[in-house]
């Protein structure tokens, strides 16, 4: 009986370590996916400001409509640091809105002013988003028309305060109410 049970824990024995060679098998499996996808998916850290390529006298190399934007310098993009929250009148209820704003800026000197005057830029947006209502912004028209008119504020604002527009858009890159 002994050598019986001698057998059995062999057999035993070999089948715990090929269940943790399947195992250590999986999660390396498991583990080598995973970092594929994060290397592949991740691409890096910031965007990457796309710029135009210019010729030496300022013109654009490639493309012709875009004369005006090449003058100005290249596109760059300026982040708000947090979204803007705000309550609306509705006309059952009130909302709660925020929007996520990315200021496009030509040129590093206007990226830079831009970032100087932060504050007065959410200041002044957050006095705009607030004088509309619900029933503008759910449509898309309502949407673009208080991009408009946020536009033309910021624009004014800076003007008086830095000399120039500096911006050129207004651009929403998260629209939430509820």
């Amino acid at each position: 009986m002994a050598a019986g049970k001698g057998k059995e824990l062999e057999i035993a024995d070999g089948s715990g370590k090929k269940k943790k060679l399947i195992i250590i098998g999986a999660v390396v499996a498991v583990l080598a996916v995973g970092g594929g996808a994060f290397v592949m998916l991740s691409g890096g850290s910031e965007p990457v400001p796309q710029e135009m390529d210019v010729a030496a006298d300022g013109a654009p190399a490639a493309e012709e409509g875009a004369a005006a934007s090449a003058d100005k310098g290249s596109a760059l993009y300026v982040t708000m640091p947090r979204p803007f929250i705000f309550n609306v009148p509705g006309a059952t209820k009130d909302r709660l809105v925020q929007i996520k704003v990315q200021l496009l800026v030509r040129g590093s000197n206007n990226e830079e002013t831009a970032k100087v005057h932060i504050p007065l830029i959410e200041s002044t947006l957050l006095r705009t988003f607030s004088t509309s209502n619900a029933e503008q912004l759910i449509t898309v028209d309502g949407k673009e028309e208080l991009k408009k008119k946020a536009l033309r504020e910021v624009q004014d604002a800076l003007t008086g305060v830095a000399g120039s527009q500096v911006v050129e858009e207004v651009l929403f890159t998260g629209f939430v109410m509820q």
